[in-house]
């Protein structure tokens, strides 16, 4: 291909046909201008796009085409590709059909036999509707953003409440608990005289029921913080959490003789404070559901499975029908009455809360009469 002079205008001349219908069948934007910025060569796909012939193109410029803006930068980009002697790309617009188009341009100069550059050619990509879903994404991001933050404000003004609800309960539902506990007292130690069997007997109910409420009060908080708490990573000691519960257990009722079986070395990445609330429930009711046994026995241990580790917490107590091993889990539900077991039914809706949390799972087994078995997870299966 090589330029030549027809009628005072410079005009380019193909000499190999082939070449030409490759520039004119290609989906790029394909032209040729000389140092002062006059078109000598366009392809197809120019004249389609805006809509010209070459015939009328030749020997015009870019500020005879398009807007002194578009043309500054086009002929900026132009002696940038001069200056440097190399290909150059950048990103270029121009007018279209349907509003401003995006190209990505490659550009580099022609030189002759003596070395000098006499044109500078251009192949332009249409990259638009890249360009349109980039804007859409980040659209969509910046929105997502808003939403993000209207819905953390959202959740921290309801942590916000909770928290204020939570003050409420310790505080001032625990003061008229206090008020009935000790006018309680003062009538059992300073009227019991004044008292038959019956009155002192529903004096002692009214404290128990009391000591009930109390009780419920604390598993809600601790439900709460189970729940709202930042959780805490790190390597934990579960062999020497297991052991300190049981010790708290076998302290409180000292009569008591339960056979227990903590191995050593088990250990969890988790937040300890909640993984001994999980043991305190489950090694808890390990304890409370065997005080009917004649051979109390109490086991824990871990096994790998499926690349997690597994903890089992089992007994040989009370037990519980299987067709309520899912409803277990839920707060305040109870599969036994509190004439057999005391308790308020919260502590496995705190230990399924918790696991959930770690990212693991829990799930029961067990038979009444032949005990119950806890396997559960602190981590997310791979």
């Amino acid at each position: 291909m090589e330029a030549r002079i027809r009628g005072g205008r410079t005009v380019a001349t193909v000499g190999d046909e082939h070449l030409m219908a490759l520039i004119d069948h290609t989906s790029a934007v394909i032209y040729m201008r000389d140092v002062d910025g006059r078109y000598l060569l366009v392809n197809r796909e120019y004249e389609r796009l805006f809509r010209l012939r070459r015939e009328d193109i030749v020997g015009l410029t870019d500020h005879d085409l398009f807007p002194e803006p578009i043309a500054d930068a086009f002929r900026a980009n132009d002696r940038e590709a001069f200056a440097r002697g190399v290909p150059v790309q950048m990103e270029e617009v121009a007018p279209g059909e349907d509003g401003m188009r995006t190209y990505v341009t490659v550009k580099f100069p022609l030189t002759g036999d003596d070395g000098r550059a006499y044109a500078v050619c251009g192949i332009s990509t249409d990259i638009t509707e890249r360009k349109r879903a980039e804007e859409e994404v980040r659209r969509l991001n910046d929105e997502l953003e808003v939403r993000v933050r209207q819905r953390t404000a959202e959740l921290e003004a309801s942590t916000r409440e909770l928290d204020a609800f939570s003050y409420s309960v310790s505080h001032d539902l625990r003061a008229p608990l206090r008020a009935v506990e000790g006018f309680s007292q003062v009538l059992l130690e300073d009227y019991a005289d004044a008292l038959d069997e019956d009155g002192r007997h529903y004096l002692n109910r009214i404290r128990a029921n009391v000591g009930r409420m109390d009780e419920m009060i604390d598993d809600l908080l601790h439900l709460s913080r189970a729940t709202r708490s930042e959780l805490r990573r790190e390597r934990t000691d579960v062999t020497a959490l297991a052991r300190d519960v049981l010790a708290e257990l076998a302290v409180a009722e000292p009569q008591r003789s339960v056979a227990a079986d903590i191995p050593d070395g088990m250990v969890a990445q988790g937040d300890p404070h909640l993984i001994r609330l999980v043991l305190q429930n489950l090694l808890g009711n390990a304890w409370k559901f065997t005080a009917r046994c004649t051979d109390p026995r109490i086991r824990m241990s871990v096994e790998r499975q499926d690349g997690v580790d597994v903890f089992t917490v089992s007994d040989n107590g009370a037990g519980f029908e299987m067709r309520y091993a899912d409803k277990m889990f839920d707060p305040f539900q109870r599969l036994h009455s509190t004439a057999e077991f005391e308790g308020t039914g919260i502590g496995l809706a705190i230990v399924h809360r918790i696991v959930t949390r770690h990212g693991g799972q829990i799930r029961a087994e067990g038979r009444p009469g032949h005990g119950a078995t806890f396997r559960f997870s602190l981590t997310p299966a791979p």
